[in-house]
């Protein structure tokens, strides 16, 4: 798989997590405000006024059908309206917690695993294809690192050749052909794109470009 799709996965699979993750805690959201109000609107019934007490919160409490939210939630005064009013209110965190997270957690962690796996992956194909500190990955000379050497496109047609080439060697007739077919001598183009490549080359790996007798070009490590 080329490395844009595999992070593209990376990415859908990180999105899923999140919108997961996200649904659970609003339709929890939902359920702790419902149940908080009911019990908030049954204490009061009980206890005939707005005014918070200690036996308000006993009530309120005992009225809450989520277990976890006894002892978490939170009954307040609201003055914002410029009236006294009574309300109950919970912790985003506690929210969080009774949520059901374990879909957006497995997603989660599939993510992980598949960006681990693609990264080694990764690794192993450059490793695989290194020849003198370069390798030709996902169409990209890349180096010992993973860096991308950056090269002209006609550079990088260049490189392509010498690296498809079995013993990574080409004839000065294979290169011109390829490379300028409708040109009838190409002898000194060829010869200035070595020219500007070899240092490029030797600056990122061990390799060399050798001549042999002007008919033939080598790839070769130092």
């Amino acid at each position: 798989m080329k490395q844009k799709y595999a992070v593209l996965v990376f990415l859908m699979l990180i999105a899923a997590s999140a919108v997961t993750s996200f649904s659970s805690y609003r339709a929890t959201e939902s359920l702790v405000q419902k149940d908080m109000s009911q019990a908030l609107a049954f204490a009061l019934d009980e206890q005939q006024s707005d005014v918070i007490t200690a036996d308000t919160i006993k009530v309120f409490n005992r009225h809450l059908q989520l277990d976890a939210l006894r002892g978490q939630a939170l009954l307040a005064v609201d003055t914002r309206q410029h009236a006294f009013r009574c309300e109950a209110q919970c912790s985003a965190a506690t929210i969080f917690s009774m949520s059901e997270q374990r879909p957006a957690l497995a997603l989660c962690t599939l993510a992980m695993l598949w960006g681990m796996f693609c990264l080694y992956q990764h690794r192993r194909q450059m490793i695989e294809g290194l020849y003198g500190g370069l390798a030709l990955l996902d169409g990209r000379i890349v180096d010992a690192k993973g860096n991308v050497v950056k090269l002209t496109p006609m550079q990088q047609q260049l490189m392509e050749m010498f690296f498809r080439s079995p013993n990574h060697s080409l004839s000065k007739t294979e290169i011109c052909d390829t490379l300028w077919p409708k040109k009838d001598d190409a002898s000194e183009t060829l010869y200035t794109l070595i020219r500007r490549l070899k240092p490029i080359i030797e600056a990122h790996s061990d390799l060399k470009i050798e001549a042999d007798r002007g008919k033939a070009y080598e790839l070769k490590i130092k």
